[in-house]
């Protein structure tokens, strides 16, 4: 199965829906899968004195606060609908992260997304992704800032919406939900857990790709990468290792105000990266080692044969001395070499002949 690629616009729609129309287009010219914003009310994401994160207060202004750069940059419902129905026109796939219960609601009821994503920052946000797994989507799971103890904290939760039962929710019972039989068969069904590292940019030191397979031995799901690192390196190495998905930041532009853009691909590197990402998947191949078609002709040219060094009459016998082994490779195997040595020749030989 194809790596399914995620372009992550989030909030670098700037609040002008004429960007988000281009980031769109942008998405749809790399040849992605899914294009991805977000969707939140800023009231209920962020109390009003909350501080901006310092990569944030580098790209923005410094003087407003976290809730003043988030209501900026919310997406109406509206605007919401225009957007996937330019992914349809486009033939792209629309995805968003919901911040929010009401926003969550949105997404799954009203837009009916097959797909739903959770954000790293709400992985103990035990109500929300409760919301989440009782809507029975597909969840895309981020891990950023978590250790393994808080992913099986909320894959328990997880379960423990999926299987609808009538328990009161209680750490006990996202506990029972996780080890139980049909638990583990609807996390396996339905979630895929992304590696990451919530920086940005991401420092190399810190991205740890070894991790998507500690966590595919660990909770035995489906593994993929969110990106935050600098240029397109680290997700083609993470298609190399294994994700299955992977999910990059992009942006019109790099200098534009905002506090992702720094952090982004700009359109002409996220295509490079889907590129490499795909030129990767082919080269991964079925792991089973045989000739591969295009080696085939290459066989009699680059291998070697048994070959005679000296003049060799008919009943001769075959010695180290007057038997080599010489390319081309369309004559007896050198696998053969102390087979035919000592036997009689059947033919008269010249210097440099291939045995046959």
């Amino acid at each position: 199965m194809s790596v399914l690629i995620i372009a992550e616009a989030g909030v670098n729609h700037n609040g002008d829906p004429d960007l988000a129309y281009q980031l769109i287009d942008a998405a749809v010219e790399a040849g992605v899968d899914f294009v991805k914003f977000q969707t939140f009310k800023a009231d209920c994401l962020v109390t009003q004195s909350a501080a901006k994160a310092s990569y944030q207060k580098e790209t923005t202004d410094r003087n407003e606060n976290q809730y003043e750069m988030l209501k900026r940059l919310e997406l109406s419902y509206e605007f919401h609908l225009d957007l996937i129905k330019y992914c349809d026109l486009k033939n792209i796939q629309f995805l968003s992260t919901a911040f929010d219960h009401e926003s969550l609601g949105f997404l799954s009821k009203d837009l009916n997304l097959k797909v739903l994503k959770v954000s790293s920052g709400d992985i103990t946000n035990a109500p929300l992704i409760l919301e989440h797994a009782r809507t029975m989507k597909n969840i895309i799971l981020s891990t950023g800032m978590s250790t393994l103890g808080e992913i099986e904290d909320a894959l328990g939760v997880l379960a423990f919406g999926f299987l609808d039962n009538k328990l009161d929710p209680s750490r006990t019972a996202f506990r029972d939900a996780y080890i139980s039989s049909a638990g583990r068969a609807l996390l396996k069904e339905k979630v895929t857990l992304l590696h990451c590292t919530t920086e940005y940019p991401a420092p190399p030191e810190d991205i740890n790709l070894k991790v998507m397979d500690t966590l595919s031995k660990a909770f035995g799901l489906n593994v993929g990468y969110s990106d935050h690192s600098d240029g397109i390196s680290v997700p083609i190495a993470a298609t190399a290792l294994g994700a299955c998905v992977i999910e990059k930041h992009f942006t019109l532009d790099k200098n534009m105000e905002g506090p992702d853009h720094k952090a982004s691909l700009e359109p002409d590197e996220l295509k490079r990266m889907v590129d490499g990402i795909r030129m990767i998947e082919k080269a991964l191949g079925c792991g089973i080692k045989i000739p591969q078609s295009s080696e085939l002709d290459n066989i009699k040219i680059a291998r070697k044969s048994l070959v005679t060094v000296e003049n060799i009459k008919k009943g001769d016998k075959f010695t180290v001395d007057n038997l080599g082994v010489k390319r081309p490779g369309n004559g007896i195997s050198p696998m053969e070499y102390w087979d035919v040595i000592n036997t009689e020749s059947r033919t008269d030989y010249g210097i440099d002949e291939v045995l046959k």
